[in-house]
């Protein structure tokens, strides 16, 4: 006799035990997002390994429903997205306005800007996920990890699903293990941090170089954006490298080490053509987003309409929102404490004589900002899964469209000294829109792994809310230990060497001070803009007429972010797309694929936490390298022991994937 596992109905769904669970992983995983976002400029999904710690946790409990475990990784969910607000707030330390991050107005702006997410979700949610055909990757496989590690079946089916949750267990604990025993040799300089070099080419003036950072959390990430995503970020890193470094170099020659010149120029002069095309590549999704925006803001209303007739109970528990007279009210309600942070946040700058138009100007430019930024990240999200959204691209965009605001409207009637304080408010204002954008592009992926698991929508917008409340909670404090631990790169008075890139936060920091001061260079954004409009263009053509696609954002990533960043994520998206391709012809593809996914994660999870970790260890013992058990001597060697230790780890940890991920490769004679 088979027995089909409990649905929302019948079985528990939004427990005490789901939202503790939830809060506890979100935690962890927020605080490995933030140190791994500055660092690197990405962050990554925590759905996936959320949903198999809690099938792991909640499986010894009676009563245990695939919607139970559904709502602990919406809850975690949180952390993997709301850490994406480091890709602007640590601007206000690199610019001088702040020394480190003030509690209150730090908490506030993730809290809000996460609430007014999650409300902008919900009509969003019929037009990216009920009425849409987008793939949403990650959402779809979060739902099919949940569905077969769920309880019930027949006794084989059964023990077939624990032994998958155990194995995805295991692959998240051996990522984990695997990338913090290499991050705490790294630690130690026995193994070098990554292979680099840069050179002069051509008639010895023109500059190019390369930064393989031999990080397996980098890795990972390569191996779940897949193989186009990574091809184009090394097309984007080639137009940078290849082509305007050498060639900004040869035409102005500057003395000096080939290093020192080359990411000089990349830094300020090439990172902003890159911030051109990533700006495009934003508006065309969001030009793209237009019709079936209009038509879930449609189907919002009449859901509404029908649930305040009798026949309110033929809306199935499925496409039961939070009611949108709810969403109206709860957003207002936002509006309030928002408009309160920017009135405080005006006056402590000097802004006050202008307080009334910065607050009413700033709601305004939050409301309307937020939700449609929150849609072209949503409908990224579904199209190539939340790790990959652009929240980064967007944010570009979000804070061009505050600095001229405040030109235009306020700058006018301010003394000149006051354009550090107008750069500042930009920020500020950018960040809560970033906020609201990442949490709604966050919901829309975990909605539509409820859709597969038969959940409630709006029990998962209530879990989510929690989430945004705990990583909340955290997110300051994690900012504040890496600021005295390492700094970020630019900030006043800050060790280069030791710096935390943040490459988000310094790019879109700069382009706020450019536009506000005047001294912005437009010929390099527009020529990015031509380069984001000319891979448009072959995008559209290569989808086609073939299964090739170039990601126009992806690339525009390749141009801004370090190499040191791209190359190792191109090298895992290749690795990662030919061990799919060894999936796709096992007995179990589905399956195979999830643990590479699985191990992928605990990857990152395990490299992150030990930067926080060694972080504080740094903090309390006031150096800059406490668990160095070599001199610069060693460095040389400790390229090539690193290099060659890492090669090695990798080969071994897939060996290990092909080996428990089931038989191998069906046999071409039992087609």
């Amino acid at each position: 006799m088979s027995v089909t596992p409990k649905t929302a109905g019948t079985g528990t769904e939004l427990s005490l035990r789901a939202l503790v669970l939830g809060v506890l992983i979100t935690l962890v995983f927020t605080a490995a997002n933030v140190y791994f976002g500055l660092k690197a400029g990405l962050t990554f999904a925590t759905s996936i390994p959320a949903a198999v710690i809690s099938m792991a946790v909640l499986r010894g409990f009676k009563g245990t429903t695939v919607q139970e475990n559904n709502i602990v990784q919406t809850v975690a969910s949180a952390a993997g997205t709301l850490s994406a607000i480091i890709f602007v707030l640590p601007g206000l330390v690199m610019i001088g306005w702040w020394t480190g991050f003030p509690y209150v107005y730090s908490f506030a702006i993730c809290a809000l800007g996460g609430v007014l997410g999650v409300m902008y979700s919900i009509p969003l949610r019929r037009a990216l996920v009920t009425n849409s055909d987008l793939p949403y990757p990650e959402g779809v496989a979060c739902a099919e990890v949940l569905k077969v590690g769920a309880h019930g079946g027949a006794e084989e089916q059964s023990a077939h699903a624990a032994a998958t949750t155990r194995n995805g267990l295991l692959g998240i604990v051996v990522g984990t293990v695997v990338s913090s025993v290499f991050a705490v040799v790294i630690a130690t300089q026995l193994f070098a941090s990554d292979v680099v070099q840069y050179f002069r080419i051509g008639t010895k003036s023109a500059v190019t170089g390369y930064d393989f950072s031999l990080s397996f959390a980098l890795f990972a990430v390569g191996h779940l954006v897949g193989l186009w995503v990574g091809v184009a970020m090394l097309v984007g890193a080639l137009i940078a490298w290849g082509g305007a470094v050498p060639i900004l170099t040869g035409l102005h020659p500057v003395a000096g080490a080939a290093a020192a010149v080359g990411l000089a120029v990349w830094s300020h002069q090439v990172r902003f053509v890159g911030a051109g095309t990533i700006g495009v590549a934003s508006i065309w999704t969001l030009i793209t987003l237009i019709k079936p925006l209009s038509q879930g803001l449609r189907a919002a209303i009449a859901a509404s309409r029908l649930r305040k007739t009798a026949s309110g109970a033929a809306l199935p528990r499925t496409e039961q929102d939070i009611p949108i007279s709810v969403v109206a009210v709860v957003t207002l309600a936002c509006m309030l404490p928002i408009g309160w942070l920017l009135a405080s946040f005006g006056a402590a700058s000097g802004l006050g004589s202008e307080t009334f138009v910065l607050v009413i100007g700033g709601i305004v430019y939050i409301a309307l900002m937020s939700f449609f930024v929150a849609a072209v990240c949503g409908y990224m999200a579904g199209l190539i899964g939340a790790s990959n959204s652009p929240l980064s691209g967007v944010g570009i965009l979000v804070v061009l469209g505050a600095a001229l605001l405040l030109v235009f409207a306020v700058k006018p009637f301010l003394a000149a000294s006051a354009g550090p304080a107008l750069v500042a408010f930009a920020l500020f204002v950018t960040s809560v829109v970033f906020c609201a954008a990442t949490i709604s592009n966050d919901n829309l992926q975990d909605l539509k792994t409820g859709q597969l698991v038969d959940a409630t929508p709006w029990r998962q917008q209530v879990a989510l809310i929690v989430g945004v409340a705990a990583g909340a909670t955290l997110i300051p404090p994690i900012l504040d230990l890496l600021n005295h631990a390492y700094g970020f790169a630019g900030a006043p008075g800050v060790d280069p060497a030791r710096a935390l890139a943040a490459p988000q936060a310094t790019l879109i920091s700069a382009l706020a001070r450019g536009v506000i001061q005047g001294d912005l260079d437009w010929n390099l954004i527009g020529s990015g803009a031509l380069i984001g409009v000319g891979v448009i263009l072959l995008d559209e053509v290569l989808r086609r007429f073939s299964s090739v696609h170039l990601p126009p954002l992806a690339v525009g990533l390749g141009i801004y972010l370090p190499t040191a960043t791209t190359l190792m994520i191109v090298v895992g998206a290749i690795t990662g797309w030919a061990y799919d391709r060894r999936a796709a012809r096992t007995a179990n593809p589905e399956g195979t694929r999830q643990l590479g996914v699985l191990m992928a994660s605990g990857m990152i999870v395990g490299e992150s936490l030990i930067g926080v970790l060694l972080a504080a260890v740094v903090v309390f013992s006031g150096k800059g390298a406490p668990l160095a058990l070599v001199g610069d001597e060693f460095a040389d060697a400790s390229v090539w022991v690193g290099g060659i230790v890492f090669a090695v780890s990798i080969v071994a940890l897939y060996a290990w994937l092909n080996r428990v991920s089931g038989p191998a490769p069906m046999a071409r004679a039992a087609r």
